[in-house]
């Protein structure tokens, strides 16, 4: 989030009250062991890291989703100067996930679905090109898996506006700030987590078709 935006949204969380659904026990937490053998890492940047966290942490096989920076040329970014639309970086999650239990193709669905791909450099409220949309391959046929639910997706006319998302490679990955992780988890009566992510997190697991952890 832009830091006035977040300023101005942590006063409105003040006048908040909790709410038992939009808890902490309502929130999908990542499992930080180190990754097992039959591990797959994917990357995908879809507007703020805070919610791509949650959706992915959502689904049966994923371990874990990291928050961090990836896209751009910065070798030291930090929230700060990513935010300043200066480091060529997007807000992006590392999915830790296991093949056996979950497809990489059902990982890119949910990448489409929790977002919309249409708008340039911006998801809702959030604007600047670290909020674009990126799906990052690590080989050949994560490009072709993506390309190919582009194709469906821009065949089937789900939406009225052209795909924008960017198809590149993944270069580097740099985990964001130890705050940043778990964000929602933590601060479950923060404005923006509570009118933002949470109703955009319950919309995706109510629309999307895929096992979801208990």
């Amino acid at each position: 989030m832009k830091p006035f935006i977040l300023v101005f949204l942590f006063s409105l969380s003040l006048l908040a009250c909790a709410q038992k659904q939009q808890g902490p026990g309502a929130i999908p937490l990542g499992n930080p062991k180190k990754p097992a053998g039959n591990e797959a890492v994917a990357y995908f940047a879809e507007g703020c890291f805070w919610h791509a966290e949650i959706v992915f942490q959502s689904l049966s096989g994923v371990r874990d989703a990291v928050s961090g920076y990836a896209g751009g040329k910065d070798t030291h970014p930090s929230y700060e100067s990513v935010s300043s639309g200066e480091t060529g970086h997007a807000e992006t999650v590392e999915v830790f996930y296991d093949p056996s239990k979950i497809s990489y193709e059902t990982l890119v669905a949910a990448f489409f679905a929790s977002q919309d791909p249409t708008t340039l450099n911006r998801q809702g409220n959030d604007e600047g090109t670290e909020y674009r949309s990126i799906a990052f391959y690590s080989n050949d046929t994560e490009k072709q898996i993506i390309e190919k639910t582009i194709q469906q997706l821009t065949g089937a006319k789900k939406y009225s506006s052209k795909i924008v998302t960017q198809v590149v490679p993944i270069t580097h990955f740099y985990q964001a700030e130890d705050y940043h992780q778990e964000y929602i988890y933590h601060n479950p009566d923060n404005g923006y987590v509570r009118n933002v992510s949470i109703p955009e997190f319950q919309a995706f697991k109510k629309e999307f078709k895929a096992s979801f952890k208990n």
